[in-house]
């Protein structure tokens, strides 16, 4: 799904100045890490660590977990795909609705595909079905915000010992609710996390994410992983971010109290239904019309980006998913959609 993403800002020739669209948010402080990575350009004259051993190391410790559970990636895009090759030619099953991307890179490597829009319950014994080998499962879900409870994903993962469980926590900084820790995976052999620091600390153009996971399991990937897949730079921002971090994020439980005063707004305006979310970005859906035009209409008269999500397996058209930004942004994101109603 290289087509499709959001932050696509470079579709319109009208400057964009509100981006709903990428669930990040857009007002961090980076001044410091920008005077920080200045420093640091000499790293582009010499080739990176060929496996981002250093960083490996100070997650690690943050975790409180071993090195060897560690594999930092390209973004968790390069994870998804690493994964992908790895486990080539197996049966992959997808949790739907969710990022195309799983299944896009399980398809590119001979993967079977399968998806499913409802997990196995209690009163099914938490079952699998048959011949399964990877579930895909994003939490919490890109598009719908939706979070799985843990305690509900401990009791499928020990009961499917036979199944490679990929677990996608990109958004795991955006929530309140419990969600698994790195350190109580890796009591399982058979799950996967995968973590984006992209998405932490909102630098979506610095490509950096990660895997935790049981040793023997990252071992197998790094037979299939290229070498120097992560830059000197996006290391160097690694180690200044887990060390100081950034500013101008609001507190998450102030940030996902906005997050619903969008979604109460958004519902107000009686042209869209939006699903319930456990994070800072939600799924909505028009009542009438279509989600790109809506898309088009607000981005060349209002300088406002969303994100189309009619190409989320399983959404059609009038599907688009926003994630909340400043107060007065929001406002402005709801007015401009009262304002097209009328058009």
């Amino acid at each position: 799904m290289i087509e499709g993403h959001g932050d696509d800002s470079y579709r319109y020739d009208h400057p964009i100045v509100m981006n709903f669209s990428s669930n990040i948010y857009n007002h961090a402080d980076l001044s410091g890490l920008y005077a920080y990575l200045h420093h640091k350009m000499e790293a582009i004259a010499h080739y990176p660590e060929p496996e981002a051993y250093t960083l490996e190391s100070e997650l690690a410790a943050i975790h409180h977990i071993d090195q060897n559970s560690v594999l930092v990636t390209n973004g968790a895009t390069e994870a998804i795909y690493l994964i992908a090759h790895a486990y080539n030619g197996q049966h992959a099953q997808v949790l739907q609705p969710t990022f195309r991307e799983y299944a896009d890179a399980c398809v590119m490597n001979g993967c079977k595909v399968s998806a499913i829009y409802q997990l196995s319950t209690q009163c099914e014994k938490f079952r699998i079905d048959n011949g399964v080998d990877l579930l895909w499962i994003c939490n919490p879900n890109n598009p719908t915000g939706n979070l799985l409870d843990k305690s509900y994903l401990q009791s499928l993962v020990e009961a499917n010992p036979q199944v490679t469980f990929i677990i996608d926590q990109s958004y795991e900084d955006f929530v309140m609710k419990p969600i698994f820790s790195a350190s109580e995976a890796l009591q399982y052999d058979n799950v996967m996390l995968l973590h984006s620091l992209t998405k932490r600390y909102c630098v979506p153009g610095i490509r950096l994410g990660y895997i935790t996971a049981a040793p023997h399991l990252l071992r197998h990937l790094r037979t299939h992983k290229m070498p120097w897949s992560v830059n000197a730079l996006a290391i160097e921002a690694g180690h200044y971010l887990l060390e100081h971090g950034i500013g101008g994020v609001p507190p998450i439980s102030d940030y996902l109290q906005e997050a619903q005063r969008l979604r109460d707004s958004l519902i107000a305006t009686g042209a869209v239904d939006v699903w319930e979310t456990s994070t800072h970005f939600m799924l909505a859906q028009l009542r009438m019309g279509k989600a790109s035009a809506l898309k088009d209409w607000l981005a060349m008269q209002h300088g406002i980006l969303i994100r189309d999500a009619s190409n989320f397996d399983g959404l059609d058209n009038r599907f688009f998913r926003v994630a909340a930004q400043l107060p007065a942004e929001n406002d402005c994101l709801v007015a401009a959609i009262n304002e097209w109603m009328l058009t």
